[in-house]
């Protein structure tokens, strides 16, 4: 029955693959907008006034990006694709010079690029439908975050109703560690963004290649997709560079992939690191299920889930078979609260109770921060004092030793 019970969880997953998809990406689009909302809040200004201002402000940005990057990159794939087979027997010319070169060339020539514009053009009217499905389901994400963020308490306290009171403590510490973890993914996202994008951006300038800033707001976008992303945002770098030589070629697409290399060895894991909390096989691992289960969306979410999924863990104090038991004055601590909780919360509508459960559950994460410093710091001093005594005592280990092989040496 269990069996049967778990299988129909999968189907009925898989069905509402996209309805979850629309809810995922909506609360984190709340994640990243919620606090600078509460932040316009403290400054004088309504949530409704403050909503329209930053999602206007989103809006144009979006906008301008578009009009800045779509129309140049547009021309200049209709001006790669007609070119293509003079482009291909320039590149051949150019690497007929080379004896190991030869392979290569031969690979080019066979390319099919005679037809490529009807290939093309067909590639568009194909997938023509599916990007108004996508804008669709956008919008329909986007109107979802703005009525989760509109009314924040409602939508809290219909979460909050769905579960026993003795468990809301935990809840609102899941709900605070989750924006935690989806504010710091979105930092982490504008950050690798903006550093491709500018890198790009100099790269092609000092070159002097031409639509420099269009492809390097396309490479800042499609940085965010993992695995493919890189290559993705190469693509354009380079044939933005050809025009220039084999030798140039070359040497942009030597200098993108270190870049890739630099990315993804130094930048993220410090740019990540610390707020996910992920261990770098983790990452591996949960970008190849995401990726699974739900294609560049679902790699797109998984560092978040996989860092949700850990923090919940960690949250519920859940003793996992390889980890200790958690201590009791955590424990405790926990259980006071949910006294007290339940005892302020009495008759409280689901809404205000969400509330309540929010400032007992803050004040309980910061006594925990703090009873961890004092332990560290215990532990601190702890092995300072076995430092400063350690030499005393391999004195007396050696000594010790000496005694014992002098006892134990035959007599002669």
């Amino acid at each position: 029955m269990f069996v049967f019970g778990i299988l129909g969880a999968i189907w009925v997953f898989d069905q509402l693959r996209t309805v979850v998809s629309v809810v995922v990406i909506a609360l984190i689009m709340v994640g990243t907008f919620d606090p600078v909302v509460a932040w316009l809040e403290t400054k004088g200004f309504r949530r409704g006034r403050a909503l329209v201002l930053v999602f206007s402000i989103a809006a144009l940005a979006l906008i301008g990006v578009v009009l800045l990057m779509v129309p140049p990159l547009v021309a200049q794939l209709l001006d790669v694709v007609s070119n293509a087979p003079k482009t291909r027997e320039r590149v051949i010319e150019g690497l007929a010079g080379y004896d190991w070169a030869k392979p290569l060339a031969k690979t080019i020539k066979d390319l099919p690029l005679d037809d490529v514009d009807a290939k093309v053009g067909a590639w568009a009217i194909t997938y023509s439908t599916n990007l108004l499905t996508f804008v669709g389901y956008g919008i329909s994400t986007l109107f979802l975050a703005i009525y989760m963020l509109a009314d924040p308490a409602r939508s809290k306290g219909l979460l909050f109703a769905l579960i026993p009171r003795n468990h809301h403590i935990k809840l609102a510490r899941i709900l605070i560690e989750l924006k935690v973890i989806v504010g710091g993914y979105m930092r982490g996202q504008l950050i690798t963004s903006l550093s491709i994008a500018g890198f790009v951006f100099v790269l092609l300038t000092v070159l002097g290649a031409e639509n420099a800033l269009a492809i390097a707001l396309f490479a800042g976008l499609t940085d965010i997709i993992p695995f493919v992303g890189g290559y993705i945002a190469s693509t354009p770098v380079i044939l933005a560079v050809t025009p220039q030589g084999a030798t140039t070629t070359l040497v942009v697409f030597i200098l993108m992939f270190l870049y890739q290399e630099f990315e993804s060895r130094i930048l993220v894991p410090r740019v990540y690191g610390r707020v996910l909390r992920l261990p770098p096989a983790i990452v591996v691992v949960a970008l190849l299920v995401g990726g699974t289960l739900a294609g560049i969306l679902g790699a797109l979410v998984a560092l978040p889930i996989a860092a949700g999924l850990q923090m919940v863990i960690r949250e519920l104090h859940l003793d996992l078979p390889g980890e200790t038991a958690h201590a009791d004055t955590v424990k405790e601590l926990d259980e006071k609260a949910t006294l007290v909780y339940e005892h302020l919360a009495d008759g409280v509508p689901a809404a205000e109770a969400s509330q309540i459960a929010d400032n007992l559950a803050t004040i309980v994460k910061q006594t925990e921060a703090d009873a961890i410093a004092e332990k560290a710091d215990a532990l601190a001093e702890k092995a300072d004092a076995i430092a400063e005594n350690l030499p005393d005592q391999l004195d007396k280990l050696a000594a010790a030793e000496q005694v014992a092989s002098t006892k134990l040496r035959p007599a002669t």
